[in-house]
């Protein structure tokens, strides 16, 4: 946490609510983005952000600083997400590297080659929205997030194996269905 970042909260735990602005403005699309991926809807996603942000107001007097605030804001998300699809909570206790790494960064240097890499893009994004969602809730956290495996499993309450067993078969998942989408561009 960085000393401004931290300078900003004891501010906000004092009642001053342009420093907790200041906390808003940083992580809202963190917050937002988290909750888009699970529930998949714009509005209910917003709902979701500004609840977040209402319950870490009135909490935030609370927030001993023992975590990174950014991994607070995202238990309280997740949390939401949980009341809102109780079958993600349960199945996501059913659980048991990096996904772009997987794909070597290409030389773009003709159009088919930016071609080829934006639609690799393109079906690695829908590969990822088609995971079950407890897959994506970690995907999106380890990813698109950049939480290290010890912050998603205490956002998600989880144990740290779990959280690298299910980022393990999400990546899975996705190398194969890559695999497939290579083997039919190769065969078309």
């Amino acid at each position: 946490m960085s000393i401004s970042e931290q300078a900003l909260i004891q501010k906000a735990q004092k009642g001053d609510p342009d420093a907790f602005a200041a906390l808003v403005n940083e992580h809202q699309r963190y917050v937002y983005n988290l909750a888009l991926r699970v529930v998949k809807d714009e509005n209910e996603a917003l709902d979701l952000a500004q609840e977040t942000f209402v319950r870490a107001w009135t909490a935030l007097p609370n927030f001993k600083g023992q975590s990174q605030l950014r991994t607070w804001l995202y238990r309280i998300v997740t949390n939401l997400c949980y009341n809102r699809l109780p079958n993600l909570r349960r199945s996501l206790n059913d659980l048991g590297d990096d996904v772009m790494d997987d794909i070597p960064e290409p030389h773009l240097d003709t159009p088919a080659q930016i071609f080829e890499s934006n639609e690799t893009r393109t079906y690695l994004q829908h590969a990822i929205e088609n995971l079950d969602s407890n897959y994506q809730l970690l995907i999106t956290l380890r990813y698109q997030n950049e939480l290290s495996y010890e912050e998603i499993a205490s956002t998600l309450n989880l144990p740290l194996g779990t959280v690298k067993t299910g980022i393990f078969r999400a990546k899975e998942q996705l190398r194969k269905s890559l695999a497939q989408m290579e083997e039919s561009w190769i065969t078309a």
